[in-house]
């Protein structure tokens, strides 16, 4: 009976990483901006949602649960020592292959948003990219809709003179 409850398991892990794999490990690359290390911590996210999944009280989506973790996981990582000795020119590129007409800019917008201060970059990744709620981001982050509004006003506000720049070329 217990090989079928981990067999169910597995089944389940497989279903969520099918369907939220590549939002985690595109919010990951975006958050982390190392191909490498996000897929490691996209990988770390879905080991802890198989561990935790008994945990998981339905107080939110389970996207949201899921992006919480993985955003969690990015967050230590980066308060790790070996982050904050690296420079920025070890930091890899995010490539992508889709629209390739307007791969620089995409790459120019993905460069300004990776030099916000986390609390804004998240906000960022998670409206945007990964077209989530307030209220959602709110669940995710542990912060009051008020907060995350703010601090989307506040990103948005940081962002525009940066990327003024390179819209306007298009």
């Amino acid at each position: 009976m217990e090989q079928n409850t981990e067999q169910d398991m597995e089944k389940r892990l497989t279903v969520l990483m099918n369907e939220y794999g590549d939002s985690v490990l595109r919010m990951c690359c975006i958050y982390l901006r190392d191909y490498q290390l996000a897929e490691d911590m996209a990988q770390e996210t879905f080991l802890r949602v198989y561990q935790h999944y008994g945990d998981f009280n339905n107080r939110s989506s389970l996207k949201t649960w899921i992006l919480q973790i993985a955003i969690n996981l990015c967050r230590n990582q980066m308060r790790t020592r070996w982050w904050k000795n690296r420079s920025r020119t070890e930091i890899g590129e995010i490539r992508t292959d889709e629209y390739e007409d307007s791969f620089l800019e995409r790459e120019m917008i993905l460069e300004e948003i990776g030099k916000l201060p986390p609390k804004y970059k998240e906000v960022i990744l998670l409206y945007y990219y990964q077209e989530l709620t307030i209220t959602e981001i709110a669940e995710v982050i542990g912060e009051k809709e008020s907060a995350v509004k703010a601090r989307l006003v506040r990103a948005r506000n940081k962002l525009k003179p940066e990327l003024k720049e390179v819209l306007c070329y298009e």
